[in-house]
């Protein structure tokens, strides 16, 4: 059974840092990711990475965040710094598991509440 566990949101000030983190269990996973839904907008996509370690950022957070993976723990992390009330949002971990079908999974979600 696939499980993604996710921590690491809270409450911030503008300017500062928090540290996601995304424990996957149950599968290996060809790429994993976050994503984040603000009240009243459709989800969007933050970063993802692949196994090999391949990125990709949205346009808005690029050179605030950054994602990484430890392949050995199933895990994937997403270090915010310098953020704004705009990234204040439910965000959410994605796993894509590639077999003879793509499935995505999500984990339950986590709020980050940026305070200007």
């Amino acid at each position: 059974q696939v499980q993604l566990v996710e921590s690491g949101g809270g409450l911030v000030q503008a300017g500062g840092s928090l540290r996601l983190s995304c424990a996957a269990s149950g599968s290996i996973f060809s790429a994993m990711g976050w994503y984040r839904q603000a009240p009243g907008k459709q989800r969007e996509l933050v970063a993802t990475i692949t196994r090999g370690g391949s990125t990709n950022y949205a346009d808005s957070v690029k050179g605030r965040f950054t994602i990484s993976r430890d392949n050995a723990k199933n895990t994937v992390y997403l270090q915010m710094n310098s953020l704004k009330p705009e990234d204040t949002a439910v965000y959410y971990c994605n796993a894509l598991r590639i077999g003879v079908a793509r499935e995505n999974y999500w984990g339950q979600g986590t709020q980050v509440t940026v305070s200007s």
